[in-house]
């Protein structure tokens, strides 16, 4: 290859982990565990964690900790190389089981936990007649309505439904609208307690054209 051949290569890799790393954000996975997991994606072999470290420019401790994100998320496998000590770690490179680890994660981290606590504060708004529960509470079923449709989204694609049967476009569109919902109802649910609330995962706008398509 020549130096300027290699020299493309280094400038593409390094713009698709960045972008990568940005886009890892929007699924909640950490930009350095996204970062990680494009580093890995731009190679043709798998690596191991010093290789990782060199590559990236990471530490030993954000690379383990990525890798063990990573492995939880089932998008990378770690394969012990024949006759070594040495573990390297090969990414999943199938975008629909990609976006189905993805999603299994998400719906299982941020989704059941807030339809299940939907049906302790539904009914409980619902006990309550003043005019500010009667706002709450409408807010409140508008967003159990969308998580509803976000839910069966989900179960589409984990019970073996594709992205091309669905429509990319609409399944990202459903995923950050559910990301912004999820967080307004924490919010919603800890000024009803009381408590304070925890700081909201930072969402990407969406066009409304987006978010209806």
């Amino acid at each position: 290859m020549s130096v300027e051949g290699a020299e493309s290569v280094d400038r593409v890799r390094e713009e698709f982990v960045q972008l990568w790393g940005a886009l890892g954000t929007f699924w909640g996975v950490p930009p350095t565990t996204a970062r990680v997991f494009g580093w890995l994606m731009s190679r043709s072999e798998p690596a191991d964690a010093q290789e990782i470290m060199a590559g990236l420019e990471l530490s030993r401790g954000a690379v383990s900790m990525a890798c063990r994100e990573l492995r939880e998320w089932k998008l990378i496998s770690p394969e012990r190389v024949a006759g070594a000590r040495r573990v390297v770690y090969r990414p999943e490179t199938d975008l629909e089981r990609v976006l189905r680890n993805v999603v299994e994660i998400r719906k299982r981290r941020e989704w059941d936990p807030i339809r299940e606590n939907m049906r302790d504060w539904i009914p409980a708004l619902e006990a309550e007649s003043s005019p500010e529960n009667v706002v709450f509470l409408r807010r409140l079923r508008a967003i159990d309505q969308v998580m509803e449709r976000v839910d069966s989204i989900a179960e589409f694609l984990l019970n073996g439904g594709t992205v091309t049967d669905f429509g990319l476009k609409a399944l990202l569109g459903a995923g950050a609208v559910a990301a912004r919902l999820g967080n307004l109802a924490r919010r919603e649910a800890q000024s009803f307690s009381g408590k304070s609330a925890p700081p909201a995962e930072p969402v990407p706008d969406l066009d409304p054209e987006e978010q209806e398509s």
